[in-house]
């Protein structure tokens, strides 16, 4: 074979990979800048990893920094988009240059993970106990109101050192969410948010600062997403349901919770405390915050195609990392409002 005839094979071959792994009306090496929730950040991690390596040119720089950061830094414009496990206010919405989409991605579970020596599983917690432990009225492990649902377990006489957030945090307000749902004096003294003002406890920033003072603190207590707490091979505790069942979060027990969710339009809904027998209590959605209007036609049009990639393939992605997928009504929703994002009146969809 000639050397222009090899030119000419090579030229052919590499516009032939080039027609398969290329995305349509997007620019090579664009790259999409995000930042945010900490609790999606294993499962965003492989997606971007998937997605890029099948799409040639589009790469992803993802910062965990949580959710209240991530609220902070789409609402300034520094990012592509934002990522939350907490819905936006509509206070923190009126600071907005302009209209914004919640786009669900997943669903966790928020795990309680301890350090408790002898007792390397099966502890049990209601939901009185939870709250009155991160409220500070409880403070030693083998407290009378702990062993009587705890009988087979060796309970300490040791402190319990509360592990909280000290960043702004959707793994936070999805926590604090469900102490104020199932406790009127948590409601009353502390409440909910993506930051609150923690009675006791030491803080560690992100869900793996958390998970990190756990795994080193005897006697600590924490609240992680699931993800992370199987990732550092923390125990976790059983909690009590509003059904009287003792679930531990499991993908089974998280979809459960999210079976009976009525979706408003606007995605912004809470699952925790769901019913069901098989429901486990502390779960909830994370959103991608993305502006309806994009001021960057060829960045809006990938990031819209990601989105529909992220609703669809990525789905099946989520249960080895310990997510559990979105039901497909959801998904449905998902896709016709992706096609409402525009960049100078032009639908990307």
């Amino acid at each position: 074979m000639s050397k222009a005839v090899k030119f000419l094979a090579i030229v052919v071959l590499s516009v032939a990979v080039m027609s398969i792994t290329a995305v349509p009306g997007i620019a090579a090496d664009l790259a999409l800048n995000g930042a945010g929730a900490s609790f999606p950040y294993p499962l965003y991690m492989k997606w971007f990893s998937e997605y890029s390596n099948s799409n040639v040119g589009v790469k992803f720089n993802y910062q965990s920094i949580g959710s209240g950061g991530g609220i902070k830094q789409i609402t300034a414009g520094t990012v592509d988009f934002g990522a939350s496990d907490a819905p936006m206010t509509e206070e923190e919405m009126s600071k907005l240059p302009g209209p914004i989409l919640h786009i669900p991605t997943a669903i966790g579970a928020v795990a309680i993970i301890y350090n408790l020596e002898g007792v390397p599983s099966g502890l049990r917690l209601t939901q009185d106990l939870l709250a009155e432990i991160f409220i500070g009225k409880i403070t030693r492990w083998n407290d009378p109101k702990i062993f009587e649902i705890n009988k087979e377990l060796k309970l300490p006489n040791t402190d319990i050192v509360i592990a909280q957030r000290s960043d702004g945090s959707g793994t936070t307000d999805i926590f604090t969410n469900y102490l104020s749902t199932v406790s009127a004096e948590w409601r009353t003294k502390v409440g909910r948010g993506k930051s609150v003002k923690w009675p006791v406890g030491i803080g560690g920033k992100g869900n793996e600062g958390v998970a990190g003072l756990v795994k080193q603190t005897p006697g600590a207590v924490g609240y992680v997403e699931l993800a992370y707490a199987k990732q550092n091979k923390m125990t976790v505790a059983s909690l009590r349901n509003r059904e009287g069942q003792f679930v531990a979060p499991t993908i089974e027990a998280t979809s459960a919770a999210a079976a009976g969710i009525t979706m408003p339009a606007d995605f912004r809904a809470s699952i925790v405390d769901s019913p069901g027998k098989e429901s486990y209590p502390i779960a909830g959605l994370t959103w991608l915050l993305v502006y309806k209007e994009q001021t960057d036609a060829a960045k809006g049009k990938a990031l819209v195609q990601f989105l529909k990639w992220a609703i669809t393939d990525g789905q099946s992605m989520g249960a080895a990392l310990d997510y559990a997928p979105l039901p497909k009504p959801v998904t449905d929703m998902v896709d016709k409002t992706l096609r409402q994002i525009t960049s100078q009146g032009k639908a990307l969809y």
